[in-house]
């Protein structure tokens, strides 16, 4: 039978415009009656005019009774809009719902056929040990053994295990299971092994946020285990939550206060914070807890190049320097060198970049640089060619060829 859902529907239903009284409503019924009244019907179309008959009617009943309700028995363009839109609200709320309900029942049914393979199934297998762990996943919690199911044939046979856990039932190889025996108390250090194996699966798939989840119940089985602060860091930060990594590796710096692997790694999380003043500090302190590493002090004196502290930069870059250059830390002593004004110190850092490195383009491009600030425009010209040979692509390397050519001494030709 068809239905008027709205006040729109029942005005189309019966041909009539608004605004309208009771009168217009009569009317239109007869109309339509004329054309869909049941003896009217071609043969066999008696049923079909019977219920548009049907819905007509109680269309017009309906605007009958509205007309009826309304100030001075007449019903306004405004007020049918209204109510059209109240309906066409009122219908999305309800399809909106249905919606919902039904992907809510596929995602049940989904999560049903891939943890839950064996629910109709009568078990294979009865079970000894009511209570079970899952290694692979152990933020399940403890979960009950519903029963054994097997699977393949001959040599290919597979047992698997059907569990409640607390997330819901998971079907899992059985072999993955540990039986739990409640009347022996669970050991803190079996715990953290057991979180920490799982971790290092996840982050082995770069799940780095469920290895995060799962070293947070290591850690507090073992508030300070330096191994579990040291990965539950690596995993925060490789997550992207950098906040937490920085708890955490204030956490493993408490732990392990005298080595400079803590210190290192919040001075470099603090530098992805845009904390530098705080990422020169951790810097600092890990540079004097291992102070011939000269990667730490390199750290040290390009953290405080960001803020802008040239002597400071200077004094660690210099002491990096002595204990073992690298071509990006005498690059960063150059800068420093230059904001200061040394021009021939600049140019010394750089070619000691290119000879520790002659295949550098960078070097070989700051060295160009240094050399075209002073007079000795021939030796600047070969490094910017060298530089240009390393990196065809570099405009400013080009660039700065073009303009140490014009700018070399014209020599007349010999008689």
């Amino acid at each position: 039978m068809p239905q008027v859902l709205d006040i729109e529907q029942a005005l189309l239903l019966l041909e009539l415009d608004p605004p309208f009284e009771k009168r217009d409503v009569q009317l239109a019924r007869r109309r339509q009656a004329k054309i869909w009244h049941p003896d009217l019907a071609p043969p066999g179309k008696q049923v079909e005019h019977e219920r548009h008959l049907k819905a007509i009617n109680e269309a017009a009943d309906q605007l009958e009774s509205l007309a009826e309700g309304s100030r001075g028995g007449r019903v306004s363009r405004n007020a049918v809009k209204v109510s059209a839109a109240a309906a066409r609200e009122a219908r999305a709320e309800a399809g909106r719902r249905n919606y919902e309900e039904q992907q809510r029942r596929q995602a049940a049914e989904a999560e049903r056929e891939r943890h839950d393979p064996f629910g109709t199934r009568v078990p294979d297998h009865s079970v000894v040990h009511r209570y079970a762990r899952c290694l692979s996943y152990p933020e399940w919690g403890v979960g009950e053994v519903a029963g054994i199911y097997f699977t393949g044939a001959e040599d290919d046979v597979q047992q698997w295990a059907r569990v409640r856990f607390q997330p819901g039932v998971r079907t899992v190889p059985a072999g993955s299971l540990q039986f739990v025996d409640f009347s022996k108390p669970d050991p803190g250090h079996e715990r953290v092994q057991r979180f920490m194996t799982a971790a290092q699966h996840a982050m082995h798939d770069n799940d780095f946020k469920l290895a995060a989840q799962r070293l947070i119940y290591a850690r507090d089985a073992e508030p300070a285990n330096v191994s579990v602060l040291r990965l539950l860091t690596l995993a925060f930060w490789q997550a992207g939550d950098l906040p937490a990594a920085g708890r955490s590796v204030r956490d493993w710096a408490r732990a392990d206060p005298s080595r400079p692997a803590a210190h290192r790694y919040a001075a470099r999380i603090y530098e992805d914070m845009g904390a530098f003043d705080l990422a020169v500090e951790a810097a600092l302190r890990a540079a004097e807890r291992g102070p011939q590493d000269a990667g730490a002090w390199e750290r040290v004196g390009r953290l405080r190049l960001r803020l802008l502290d040239r002597a400071g930069a200077l004094d660690a870059l210099e002491r990096a320097r002595r204990l073992g250059p690298s071509v990006e830390g005498l690059l960063d002593l150059a800068l420093a060198l230059h904001l200061g004004g040394d021009l021939g110190g600049e140019v010394t850092a750089t070619e000691q970049a290119t000879l520790l490195d002659a295949e550098h383009p960078a070097a070989w491009n700051r060295y160009a640089h240094a050399l075209a600030r002073t007079d000795r425009v021939s030796d600047a010209i070969a490094a910017a060619e060298r530089a240009r040979r390393l990196a065809p692509d570099d405009l400013d390397v080009a660039d700065l060829l073009e303009r140490l050519h014009a700018a070399q001494p014209r020599v007349l030709p010999a008689a």
